[in-house]
């Protein structure tokens, strides 16, 4: 080769040193639902209006297929997008913690938009078809990129692709002025949160040089005595911006409101989707990124975790029967009173040697929880079409008009509550309670077991409404296929976790990272 070749050609191997494989496969589930979630936005433009059902039934499938996908990636873990260097540092990862995750997220998706193909049939054309679908498909793909990430810079880019199509879908019946103002103060405590996590996350950076978690993980515990002050300031204020997005309290003033006037399925899809996104967020730059930090963000989740479950049970418990959209606004008390019980796990893996154990008890309480609240959301869709105010006092006597959605709300509420037969929810409860005991965190076990005394009393007292005699004479209403799927899915699962609990609870044994 000749000397002018040479100095062209070492230029030409370095670039081509940088180039990175893609594992497709690896990635497909998210990259499916934005596919599809771009496809729909497209073929929105070219379909007439009587034909827009199609829509929905596009991204439902597409949504199944992405779940699907996640089949093939359980003979291992993946990880691609890595550095050139060092191949161990990557930005996306599907291991165990990922892939469970993602399922919750993606199946969570899928019921959501089963209940929302019937909400937007009953709105007869005052929801935007087209919109509605590419915002949630995109939400999800965002929400299913999330738990994959393993470096600051896409965990951030995947919270806000998660987040910003939720805050349109939350205010997206025009001219509804509930819907406006819970888009509004759902923007803002995002926007907020987003605002001081990326303040933390560039302190983080500032005293580390990276932003991949394992590599920070390594560095952090490391740096300069002068620095140290700002690498714990950049600590607390990433926990900070995560905590608004778990709902955690003093950060959950949006969720009430945001439930209330979000179309339904919107609610239901936020109440599970939104809270995977939120604590994979924070199980990963806690456990994975600030390990030798547990002294800092211990404490401060299990201070959390008391003060959420606590705030969130009382709540529920002194909502009116007869106030309008009151079982929405309990369903939304409820929700923070259980992402109390989800940070418990978090918090107690900063006191245990083996944090595996801790982090699978909040995925398998995640699991419960996802799939026994949406069915109570999807019994209160159905209640919905014929009492659009959704009062607690409108389910007095459901069991007389429809039987079998009585019976399994009944069933799901008492899952919530930790009562059988709902087999499923007593043991992830009490997988979070050893977990908390385990790490000697007895007092933070005692606040639990007083807030499920509270939450025992109004999950009974809707259970209980049910089954007394309706007023007036019962309507017998047909319930339509799509609402019905998820129905039967929601059931399918919770019946089958109840006989089977093992399939969930085997995360809390098991090292999931």
């Amino acid at each position: 080769m000749s000397s002018l070749a040479q100095p062209l050609a070492q230029p030409l191997a370095q670039s081509e040193s940088l180039v990175q494989s893609v594992d497709w496969l690896a990635i497909a589930p998210p990259t499916l639902a934005a596919v599809v979630g771009l496809a729909v936005l497209v073929t929105d433009l070219f379909l007439p209006e009587a034909r827009k059902p199609l829509l929905g039934r596009l991204s439902v499938a597409g949504l199944a297929v992405s779940t699907a996908l996640l089949l093939p990636l359980l003979d291992g873990d993946r990880s691609t997008f890595c550095l050139t260097g060092d191949p161990r540092v990557c930005s996306y990862t599907a291991d165990r913690f990922t892939l469970v995750i993602q399922f919750l997220v993606l199946g969570g998706a899928l019921l959501a938009a089963l209940l929302s193909v019937t909400a937007l049939k009953d709105a007869r054309g005052r929801l935007p078809e087209g919109e509605f679908w590419f915002l949630l498909l995109s939400s999800a793909a965002g929400a299913a990129l999330l738990p994959a990430s393993r470096d600051l810079a896409t965990l951030v880019v995947a919270l806000e692709v998660a987040s910003l199509p939720a805050f349109a879908l939350v205010g997206i019946r025009h001219g509804d002025r509930r819907s406006s103002e819970a888009a509004l103060k759902f923007f803002l405590s995002s926007v907020t949160a987003t605002a001081v996590s990326l303040l933390g996350i560039s302190f983080v950076y500032a005293t580390t040089g990276s932003l991949h978690l394992t590599r920070i993980a390594d560095r952090i515990q490391d740096v300069d005595g002068q620095l140290h002050i700002l690498a714990q300031t950049g600590v607390v204020l990433t926990l900070i911006g995560f905590a608004f997005k778990t709902a955690a309290v003093p950060f959950h003033f949006w969720v009430p409101d945001t439930y209330i006037g979000a179309p339904l399925p919107v609610a239901a899809y936020l109440s599970v989707v939104g809270k995977a996104v939120g604590f994979s967020g924070l199980i990963l730059v806690t456990v994975v990124g600030f390990p030798s930090y547990a002294d800092v963000w211990g404490p401060a989740l299990a201070a959390l975790a008391a003060l959420t479950m606590t705030v969130g049970n009382v709540g529920a418990l002194r909502q009116q029967a007869t106030r309008a959209y009151s079982a929405v606004r309990l369903l939304a008390w409820s929700s923070v009173g259980q992402a109390g019980y989800l940070l418990v796990p978090i918090a107690a893996a900063a006191y245990t040697d083996d944090p595996d154990h801790a982090i699978g008890s909040t995925v398998a309480y995640a699991l419960m929880y996802g799939a026994v609240n949406l069915g109570a959301f999807a019994v209160a869709a159905l209640v919905g079409r014929t009492s659009p105010a959704n009062r607690l006092t409108d389910y007095r006597g459901l069991y007389a008009r429809n039987p079998l959605a009585a019976l399994l709300l009944a069933f799901f509420l008492l899952c919530l509550a930790g009562l059988p037969p709902g087999i499923i929810g007593l043991f992830a409860k009490v997988t979070v309670f050893s977990a908390a005991v385990d790490a000697d965190l007895g007092w933070l076990a005692v606040v639990m077991a007083v807030n499920v005394v509270i939450a025992l009393y109004y999950y009974l007292q809707w259970t209980a409404l049910l089954f007394r005699a309706p007023e007036g004479e019962p309507v017998q209403h047909r319930v339509p296929a799509p609402l019905t799927a998820a129905l039967t899915l929601t059931a399918i699962v919770g019946l089958a976790l109840s006989g089977a609990p093992q399939l969930v609870l085997r995360f809390a044994d098991t090292a999931l990272f």
